[in-house]
């Protein structure tokens, strides 16, 4: 059998052994984003070594390029294993926190750019020609779990809930790369208002009941407009409700640069 390690040419074990790991990595990227793994686990590494030819320290570094980018998480132990985790708007919004972390970004300019792009994924919702089977419905369903919540509860389980609808509008955008780009930067804001919420409610001052229905009646208002298929009315109430919220978050957290370490539990859901 021709393995791997046959094809690579030899200029030294450590550069060969490096080849040899990018080039199973690269395979496996591939199978894992064509959904090769729907179990959501990658074979046993024994089973993987037996598939590629390769040594065991090769596969190791396969495996770690792939944890690195976020494609796996490689678990030690008994029940150890490589678990396959597929690409989406959080890990990306991890991503790009760290970026903007790096380059000294703040919490004010991130609210700006999600003012400006969500409202362009409202305005696609309400000109989607199918928004009346695939959207409406989703998003009613959202708005109606937001509306049990907020009569009975308040503080951080209301904020995720309001805050589910505005992702929500960007995941039904029906744009991959504007649901990807925009999607993450709502992600890293979402955090920021879990973050909000989190404060207010340890000091007994987050926003009362009629606060929390004037949130569910803008959702509902925006709502209607993408029934409508009103997608520059949709656009401009987006932004005005985003404006709005964004200016009483953002009087009571500090407008520091973005730490994507704080928010990633947040948007990892780990």
């Amino acid at each position: 059998m021709t393995t791997l390690s046959d094809r690579v040419p030899t200029r030294g074990n450590g550069i060969q052994q490096v080849r040899v790991a990018e080039t199973v990595a690269t395979e496996l990227r591939r199978r894992i984003l064509r959904g090769d793994f729907p179990d959501g686990a990658l074979p046993k590494q024994d089973q993987l070594r037996e598939e590629y030819g390769i040594s065991h320290p090769s596969l190791r570094e396969a495996l770690r390029i792939l944890e690195t980018e976020g494609l796996v998480v490689v678990r030690r132990g008994n029940v150890g294993g490589a678990m396959v985790q597929q690409p989406g708007e959080a890990r990306f919004g991890y991503t790009l926190g760290l970026a903007l972390q790096s380059s000294g970004t703040h919490v004010q300019e991130l609210a700006t750019a999600v003012a400006t792009l969500e409202p362009v994924c409202a305005r696609l919702c309400a000109e989607n020609p199918k928004r009346s089977k695939d959207i409406v419905p989703r998003l009613r369903a959202i708005l109606d779990t937001t509306r049990d919540e907020g009569e009975t509860s308040e503080g951080v389980p209301f904020t995720r809930s309001a805050r589910s609808f505005h992702s929500a509008v960007v995941d039904l955008c029906g744009n991959e790369p504007t649901k990807m780009i925009v999607g993450g930067l709502v992600a890293l804001w979402d955090a920021q208002e879990e973050a909000w919420a989190q404060h207010l409610t340890a000091e007994g001052q987050y926003p009362g009941h009629d606060r929390r229905v004037a949130t569910i009646d803008a959702h509902s208002q925006l709502l209607d407009l993408i029934e409508a298929g009103d997608g520059p009315g949709a656009e401009d109430f987006s932004r005005r409700h985003i404006r709005s919220t964004q200016k009483v978050v953002l009087s009571r957290i500090e407008d520091r640069v973005i730490q994507a370490s704080s928010v990633r539990a947040n948007i990892l859901g780990s």
